[in-house]
């Protein structure tokens, strides 16, 4: 069981969220509290798996309060936050922080919301309740025949840290529903393209990996799981750390050298082509493995349209999204890396791709950047 604490000063906010996660048969709300003050009270008593955390609330913000977890308990956190510029300027501080999440205030009264924010508000916490915090020692998933649980222990003292259920999603939708399979081979061309897709413990990843390159490198598309309007705070944020340049992608913006685009919060992003030349096209749709936009939809189309002429990188997060589009990617003959397990806060998207035979390498974040720039020589060279 996975124990949440909600801290927000709208009591209407924290009913909602408490209702759906309670909804989930493998989460309780242990409390619920209208600002950090008032939740040391449960604090006290009972330390929670997941913390959802308003910024803005009275007596104590949600930031200073956040830098006070992660120094005294570091716990797995997610922003409840709204969609205002200031609030979207505001989470990407709190993800700097050590925010591991972040959800939207739901939009109450808004027919069909409820549906959609349930899968997302559901797995934004359990992948929460799966990262590993700094200062806590290595873990390891030791999964149950008989149960169907996989058991969390330290590997110091082999003790039980808690137990999660195997989480089986429902109702996934796949890539079919965006566009269809690749039907044949990919000329090659001279132009080349990276796909990377990540997902809980993706902001700092790709972060790490974006400085690291230089402003020659091959131009990179990317799917980050995360809300609509703060993917766009996130390429700002990036494009003013990186010597490459980074943006939220539009219709048509074309992957040139030194380029980064990431994909908008709640569309899809597709890679298309024209001639040698690479661009994309963001598209509507229902969610493709319970997210939009989903790294599956963006591989697939890099399989169809690109085939060997792009590398597929895999990064931290959980669940399977990405794996089956990784593979396609792969059986057309592209060179696919994934995050090892050591670097990667969740070690879930990697291992699905790993478990499909879908990845031609498996390396340390830090490793990755010189990959790329090595499989950007080997095209050029037309090895």
């Amino acid at each position: 069981m996975i124990r949440v604490m909600i801290i927000d000063d709208s009591a209407l906010v924290r009913q909602v969220i408490s209702e759906i996660l309670e909804s989930d048969p493998g989460i309780t709300v242990i409390g619920m509290a209208q600002d950090p003050i008032f939740a040391q009270k449960y604090l006290e008593k009972e330390w929670p798996d997941v913390i959802i955390l308003d910024i803005e609330m009275p007596r104590m913000d949600g930031i200073t309060f956040l830098k006070k977890i992660m120094h005294e308990h570091p716990t797995p956190v997610i922003i409840c936050s709204t969609l205002t510029e200031k609030g979207t300027q505001t989470t990407m501080a709190a993800m700097s922080a050590g925010a591991v999440g972040i959800i939207t205030k739901p939009k109450l009264g808004v027919k069909g919301f409820l549906q959609e924010s349930k899968i997302i508000l559901v797995d934004t916490v359990r992948s929460a309740a799966q990262v590993k915090m700094n200062t806590r020692k290595p873990v390891v998933v030791e999964q149950s025949s008989e149960s169907g649980s996989a058991s969390l222990r330290t590997e110091s003292k082999n003790e039980v840290k808690r137990t999660i259920p195997i989480y089986h999603p429902r109702e996934k939708n796949t890539a079919d529903v965006i566009l269809p399979k690749s039907s044949g081979a990919i000329l090659s061309t001279t132009d080349k393209v990276i796909v990377l897709g990540a997902s809980t413990g993706g902001t700092q990843a790709i972060e790490v990996l974006l400085k690291q390159l230089p402003v020659d490198s091959p131009g990179i598309a990317i799917v980050q799981h995360m809300p609509e309007h703060f993917t766009k705070a996130f390429a700002d944020r990036l494009n003013t750390v990186c010597d490459i340049e980074v943006k939220e992608a539009e219709n048509n913006d074309r992957i040139i050298q030194g380029r980064v685009l990431i994909a908008p919060g709640n569309r899809h992003m597709v890679l298309k082509r024209s001639g040698a030349r690479y661009y994309v096209e963001v598209v509507d749709g229902p969610l493709v493995n319970r997210h939009r936009p989903s790294v599956d939809v963006l591989f697939r189309s890099a399989a169809r349209e690109a085939g060997k002429n792009a590398m597929g990188i895999i990064l931290t997060g959980m669940g399977d999204d990405g794996s089956n589009g990784m593979l396609e990617m792969y059986e057309v003959g592209c060179h696919n890396i994934a995050q090892d397990e050591k670097t990667s806060i969740v070690f879930g998207m990697p291992k699905e791709a790993i478990r499909k035979n879908a990845v031609t390498e498996i390396l340390p974040l830090d490793k990755i950047p010189a990959a790329i720039m090595k499989f950007a020589e080997r095209i050029e060279k037309n090895e």
